[in-house]
């Protein structure tokens, strides 16, 4: 008696569909298209106690779905006892989860209230929303957004937690106090160049130990060049001589006035750094340290303390974050103590937020920008944004270009072969895996230096080489050294 074949297993119709999708002609595809238009496609109900808010700057207005309320759209004052009346509000409602858009700052109040009365909040792009039909009110806005959020068609962005969101508010406060003051140092060197004096000419900073000492015994009512340039520091490039000739220059009232202003301007801007800078110290000495008693070696330090940049924090910074994070991310090349500070004060040190480092990166906004259709790109965009993270491994990105080490052979390559933004947002994302790695799994960066990496492009030039010649019907042969 013949053995019956024992058959295979009958596979899903979406896998047999999404097998056979290549194997059709174009006349087949459209035939399925039109039977998946005309079947009976139904969304399936993701949040079903769900809520949204048009975000005002005087007044919010809140919808519910209709059978949870007589007026399921309320308005809302932007008081703190108005937006508790609307959290209360929504948890008679029986909402767990509401949908807002992030309008400029006036949803952060709103999202502190609900998040401190127990709901999830979803804070949305309003790009993701735009698509209203019909006449747009603020009443259809929050509506579209309930019902958008509530069959799970919204997105919900990245906010850190509060003790990051805090070392965030310290460290942009501190930034915008530098660009202030660098604004005021700008006006000092158009004053002094409008008296000619070519003090700029002789100093690579007018905010420095010399200049600053200058620039005071001037406002004192110094006048003779060769006093004023006897306060030379001894690391200033520059002779006695050539910054007397640079000081000869035409002395007028009005603009002394303006260089006195400027200078108390900077004097103040410096002041408030150094209160900033106090307060941000006293912040990380009260976080908790992921770096179990590790601390940094010795002659790192040393030679941290010696690198030491004109807009470094007082404090040893460095060892601050080390101590948080368990990791030093300056191992990079490229990345210093200021690059590393604005990257765990916007994104944080828990990595887990994210799924894996290709997630981070196109949170990132630094992943191919490519348009697909029928299997093949059809054309590449860019993706703007304005997060401070990628500003600055872009920044960090472009100091590679002389660098040395491994990660600067690699760039060079990157911009010889591409151009300079495309070489720069690729280098960033290498920058931004690499810091994944870091702070996810402990890694350490070990810098292999740039000979290594010229060594293994020699390697696989030479392999491929070799290949090429073979599928010619060629043997490559090296040829020995004389």
């Amino acid at each position: 008696m013949k053995a019956k074949q024992k058959e295979p297993p009958e596979k899903s119709t979406g896998q047999s569909t999404q097998l056979n999708w290549r194997r059709m002609n174009r006349k087949q595809r459209r035939d399925l298209e039109r039977k998946i238009q005309s079947a009976d496609l139904t969304l399936q109900l993701v949040h079903p106690d769900a809520a949204g808010i048009d975000i005002g700057n005087e007044s919010h207005y809140v919808a519910v779905p209709p059978d949870r309320d007589n007026q399921p759209v309320r308005h809302f004052g932007c008081t703190t006892a108005e937006l508790r009346a609307m959290a209360d509000w929504l948890r008679q409602c029986r909402i767990r989860t509401v949908a807002m858009q992030s309008t400029s700052v006036y949803w952060i109040a709103v999202y502190d209230v609900l998040e401190q009365a127990g709901l999830e909040v979803y804070l949305v792009n309003a790009r993701e929303t735009k698509n209203l039909p019909g006449r747009k009110s603020d009443v259809q806005e929050s509506q579209w957004l309930m019902k958008l959020h509530t069959y799970g068609l919204l997105r919900n962005s990245f906010r850190p937690p509060q003790e990051v969101r805090t070392m965030r508010t310290y460290w942009r406060q501190r930034n915008d106090l530098v660009r202030s003051a660098a604004r005021h140092i700008q006006r000092i060197q158009k004053t002094l160049t409008q008296m000619n004096m070519q003090l700029a000419n002789v100093l690579s900073d007018v905010s420095g130990v010399t200049g600053q000492a200058i620039i005071k015994a001037i406002l004192a009512g110094e006048r003779d060049p060769q006093k004023l340039a006897a306060f030379r520091d001894p690391r200033v490039k520059a002779s006695e001589q050539d910054i007397a000739r640079s000081l000869e220059g035409n002395w007028q009232d009005d603009l002394l006035f303006v260089l006195q202003q400027e200078q108390a301007a900077f004097e103040f801007y410096r002041k408030q750094m150094t209160e900033c800078d106090r307060q941000l110290e006293r912040y990380l000495q009260k976080m908790e340290g992921r770096s179990q008693g590790a601390t940094l070696p010795e002659e790192k330090r040393k030679d941290r303390l010696q690198k030491k940049k004109g807009n470094e924090p007082h404090f040893d910074l460095q060892a601050q974050l080390f101590r948080m994070t368990g990791t030093d991310l300056t191992q990079i090349d490229g990345i210093d103590v200021m690059t590393a500070t604005t990257i765990l004060s916007e994104a944080g040190w828990d990595m887990i937020k994210w799924k894996d480092e290709d997630h981070f990166v196109s949170w990132l906004r630094l992943c191919p920008d490519n348009r697909i259709s029928g299997d093949r790109i059809i054309g590449k965009g860019r993706l703007p944004t304005n997060n401070r993270v990628t500003v600055a491994l872009k920044l960090a990105a472009s100091n590679l270009r002389t660098s040395q080490s491994y990660l600067g052979a690699q760039f060079r390559r990157l911009r010889a072969r591409l151009d300079t933004p495309v070489a720069i947002k690729a280098m960033a994302a290498k920058l931004a895996r690499l810091i994944y790695r870091m702070l996810r799994y402990g890694t350490k960066y070990v810098d292999q230096g740039s000979p290594f990496y010229e060594l293994q492009q020699r390697t696989r030039e030479i392999r491929r080489l070799k290949v090429k010649a073979a599928s010619l019907g060629f043997q490559l042969v090296q040829r020995n050294a004389a």
